[in-house]
């Protein structure tokens, strides 16, 4: 049993797991001993991972559907929920907002505005629409984990690529909505940044086109499923970048006090005469 009474999580539903991080934490979820439910846009891919998640022992369910799709995330939440004589792995206790989208390297004022607003579909409509359609199912157990994949594009200004720069920034203000909105529920949702790693999408971005470090993607999904066990509960609503913080750390960092307001988007005062000081730290 996890802190707060919220059990460890059994089962997870991951978006984008046919590829990159999202496959890395589908099998370390599916090694931690979690059965996954796997949600991407890509069948023959979907059906690979779903493979390698069964040969670790674990029930895989996978669900073919674009995630800014309405009626496709209600009918895959529906078939993931379903109990499992039905086909379904009976309730989803973790959801993990994998699935983004970048776009062109340049400044706003030069960007396609279809591209624009698709990045922004994807990466902040997407987990809308699966949070809203499984967390109602948590809440009425009593309680579950929502893991969004944010970026360090989510907590200062880019000149490039300014859908990425702003809906990363949303879905950090999102989580904490979730979270505190249904704290004394069960929630719990955490924004976890995995750092540059060597993905598709990194691999096609020009400005990493010199990059000779990455961050492991071991890292993440060390942190994911810490998160799934309960073991990172009092962080619930952080900021995580998993380049500087490990699951230690941060239980070292709740023990030294850190109050709820940490790792938390918000505006800063401009000194310490500001006459917003007080309601932009105290709220």
């Amino acid at each position: 049993m996890a802190e707060h009474g919220v059990p460890a999580a059994r089962t997870a539903l991951v978006t984008g797991a046919t590829r990159g991080i999202g496959r890395a934490v589908a099998l370390g979820l599916a090694d931690a001993g979690l059965d996954v439910a796997l949600l991407a846009r890509d069948a023959v891919r979907l059906t690979e991972v779903a493979d390698l998640v069964r040969e670790r022992g674990r029930t895989a369910l996978a669900l073919e559907v674009d995630v800014t799709d309405p009626e496709g995330v209600a009918e895959a939440v529906g078939r993931a929920e379903a109990p499992v004589a039905e086909g379904g792995l009976g309730g989803v206790d973790l959801l993990v907002n994998n699935a983004g989208r970048i776009d062109t390297e340049v400044p706003l004022w030069e960007a396609d505005a279809d591209e624009w607003w698709s990045v922004v579909e994807t990466n902040v409509r997407g987990p809308f629409l699966l949070a809203r359609h499984l967390v109602p199912g948590m809440l009425s157990r009593g309680g579950g984990r929502v893991v969004d994949l944010n970026s360090g594009a989510g907590t200062h200004d880019m000149t490039v690529a300014s859908a990425y720069n702003v809906s990363k920034t949303a879905l950090l203000r999102l989580g904490h909505h979730l979270d505190a909105a249904g704290a004394e529920r069960g929630l719990r949702v955490f924004e976890v940044a995995p750092g540059t790693v060597a993905t598709d999408m990194t691999g096609s971005m020009p400005m990493h086109a010199e990059r000779t470090e990455w961050t492991p993607v071991e890292r993440t999904v060390e942190m994911i499923a810490a998160i799934a066990t309960g073991a990172l509960d009092a962080c619930a609503g952080w900021y995580i970048r998993v380049t500087h913080d490990t699951p230690s750390s941060l239980q070292e960092m709740v023990a030294s006090g850190s109050g709820p307001t940490a790792r938390h988007l918000r505006v800063l005062p401009a000194n310490g005469a500001d006459p917003l000081g007080a309601d932009l730290t105290g709220r």
